[in-house]
C-alpha cells in the first residue's frame, strides 16, 4: 500500500501590502520591525499553503486512490474548511473513496451540520473510520458518511446540545431541529432514527431489542463498536486503517492523507472567538495608546500586530478579503483627516462606521464578531484609561494645557505692591468715608478705612497692605 503525504494548499495567494507612512519625530526602526513582523507571517504561511495536489502524488503510483481526511479536533469553522478543501482535492484528483478518520469530542453544531452538507454534496463514496469518539457534533458527521467503520473499543452517540460553559441546552425548537437533523443523518443510510433521536434527547425511553436493554429517561444513547455493529450504526469493525481498506477492497490503492497545513492551523487559531477579542483589545488599546502618548513606540507596534493578525487569520481561513482590510485602512484615514480637517463630524462617523464595517465584516459570523470588538472595545478603554493615569505626565494633553503659573514666587505681580508703607503716618488728603486719599512720605495715595469715617486734615496710620489695597486708621499721638 502506497502512502502519499499531502501539503496544504491556501485559497488565495495574494499577499497583503500594508504601507505605512512615517509619523514625524518617530524612528523609522519602529515601522521597519513592523513590517518585518508582518512580512515574515504571510512568507512563512503562502510557500507552504501552495503545495497542490498535484506536486504531492509521485509520478508513476497507482491511479486509484483513497484519501484520508483526519477530523481528530474540535468542530468548527477551521475544520469545515479544511474538510471542504479536503474534498475538492479528492475530486480533482478522482479518488475512489473518502475515509473520514474521525476521533472528536463534538464541537459547533452549525459547523458539524455545514460539514455534513459537504458529505452529502460529495461524489465520492464516503466511509467513517472512528478509531476514539464520535460524540455530540462528530456523530453527526459520522452518520453523514456513506458506511461506518470503527475501531474496537470506539464510540459513537451522546450528542446533546450544550452551550460555551458547558450547560445542557433545553430550548425545545433548538432540540428538535438538531433532533431532525440527527434521524435524517440516520435514515439516508437506512439506520434506524430512533436510536439517533435517543441520542440527542434524553426524556425517551427507547428499547433496543437488538442489545436487549432499555435507555430509561435521564440517559443518552452511544454505543460502543460491537454494539453499534448489531444496531446497524456501524458496517464493520478493524482495528486500523489498513483494516477498513481490506473491507473495502482497497487494500493496494494509494492513499494520500491530506494534512492540515501550517497556514490553516494558523488561520485555525487566530479566527477563534476568544483569539480574536485578545487581538482587538491589543490593537485597539495599543493603538489609542500610541496616538494619546506617542513616544513609547511599543503599543503602536503592539496595535498595528493586533490588527493585522487579526485580518491575517481571516484573510487565510477564507472569510476576508482584500476589500474588507481597504475599508479598515479607509476607516483609520478618515478620522485621521477629521482631526485636521473639520468636517463637523461627518467624515469621523464615517471613519469609524468604516473601521469597524471592516472588521465585522471580515469575520466569518458577524454576530459573534459584533460580540468580539464590543468586548474588546470596553476592555481597551479600561486599559487605556490606566495607562493614561499612571503615564499621565506623557499624555499629548498636556500639549494643550497651560502649565506656567503667574504667581509671585515665579515672579509675577499684576501690579506694584506697597508693603513699604504698612506701619507709615500721615494724614487724610480728603474725607475718608471710608474711602479716599491720604498724603504719606509726601505722596498721595488711594487708601480705605476699616468703615469708620475720618474728616480731612486727621492724621492717619497704614494698618494693613494688601495689594493695593491700603487700610488706614486714625492715629492719635502716643499710640
Amino acid at each position: 500500500m502506497n502512502r502519499v503525504w499531502m501539503a496544504s494548499r491556501l485559497r488565495r495567494h495574494n499577499r497583503l501590502q500594508t504601507r505605512i507612512k512615517p509619523v514625524p519625530g518617530r524612528s523609522l526602526s519602529v515601522y521597519a520591525m513592523l513590517a518585518v513582523l508582518i512580512a515574515t507571517l504571510i512568507a512563512a504561511i503562502i510557500p507552504v499553503a501552495s503545495v497542490s495536489a498535484s506536486e504531492a502524488n509521485t509520478p508513476g503510483q497507482s491511479n486509484r486512490f483513497v484519501y484520508v481526511v483526519p477530523l481528530t479536533d474540535m468542530v468548527d469553522e477551521g475544520m469545515r474548511q479544511f474538510v471542504k478543501r479536503a474534498f475538492r482535492e479528492a475530486e480533482e484528483a478522482g479518488a475512489q473513496y473518502v475515509v473520514l478518520d474521525i476521533n472528536t469530542l463534538g464541537g459547533l453544531l452549525e459547523e458539524a451540520i455545514n460539514i455534513g452538507v459537504l458529505i452529502e454534496d460529495l461524489k465520492i463514496p464516503s466511509v467513517a473510520f472512528i478509531h476514539g469518539n464520535a460524540m455530540s457534533a462528530g456523530s453527526f458527521i459520522a452518520l453523514s458518511a456513506d458506511q461506518i467503520v470503527m475501531q474496537p473499543g470506539s464510540s459513537i452517540g451522546a450528542a446533546a446540545i450544550i452551550d460555551q460553559a458547558g450547560n445542557r441546552i433545553t430550548d425545545s425548537k433548538t432540540v428538535s431541529f438538531w433532533v431532525s437533523k440527527m434521524k435524517g443523518a440516520a435514515e439516508k443510510s437506512g439506520r434506524n432514527p430512533l436510536y439517533a433521536e435517543g441520542m440527542v434527547n434524553d426524556q425517551l425511553v427507547v428499547e433496543v431489542p437488538e442489545l436487549g436493554v432499555t435507555f430509561a429517561r435521564g440517559e443518552l444513547i452511544s454505543f460502543h463498536a460491537e454494539e453499534a455493529l448489531k444496531v446497524g450504526y456501524a458496517e464493520h469493525i478493524a482495528s486500523d486503517l489498513d483494516g477498513v481498506l481490506e473491507y473495502l477492497g482497497a487494500s493496494e490503492y494509494s492513499v494520500v492523507t491530506v494534512e492540515i497545513s501550517l497556514a490553516e492551523k494558523v488561520g485555525r487559531f487566530l479566527t477563534n472567538p476568544y483569539v480574536q477579542t485578545l487581538l482587538l483589545l491589543i490593537g485597539i488599546a495599543g493603538v489609542v495608546i500610541e496616538l494619546l502618548m506617542p513616544g513609547f513606540g511599543i503599543p503602536g507596534i503592539l496595535g498595528i500586530a493586533g490588527f493585522a493578525l487579526y485580518f491575517l487569520g481571516n484573510y487565510v481561513a477564507g472569510f476576508a478579503g482584500a476589500e474588507h482590510l481597504v475599508m479598515f485602512v479607509a476607516g483609520i484615514v478618515l478620522m485621521l483627516i477629521e482631526l485636521f480637517v473639520p468636517s463637523f463630524g461627518i467624515l469621523g462617523i464615517i471613519g469609524i462606521l468604516s473601521l469597524f464595517g471592516g472588521v465585522v465584516l471580515s469575520a466569518n459570523k458577524t454576530g459573534q464578531a459584533l460580540v468580539s470588538l464590543g468586548i474588546a472595545t470596553v476592555l481597551a478603554i479600561i486599559v487605556v484609561a490606566i495607562v493614561a493615569r499612571i503615564f499621565k505626565q506623557r499624555g499629548i494633553w498636556n500639549r494643550f494645557i497651560l502649565k506656567d503659573r503667574l504667581d509671585k514666587e515665579s515672579g509675577f505681580v499684576s501690579n506694584v505692591e506697597r508693603s513699604e508703607l504698612l506701619g507709615a503716618i500721615g494724614k487724610a488728603a480728603t474725607v475718608l468715608r471710608p474711602s479716599g486719599t491720604a498724603l504719606i512720605n509726601g505722596d498721595k495715595v488711594d487708601v480705605v478705612t476699616n468703615g469708620e469715617y475720618i474728616a480731612a486734615g486727621t492724621p492717619i496710620k497704614v494698618v494693613h497692605v494688601e495689594g493695593l489695597r491700603i487700610v488706614v486708621s486714625e492715629w492719635k499721638e502716643g499710640e
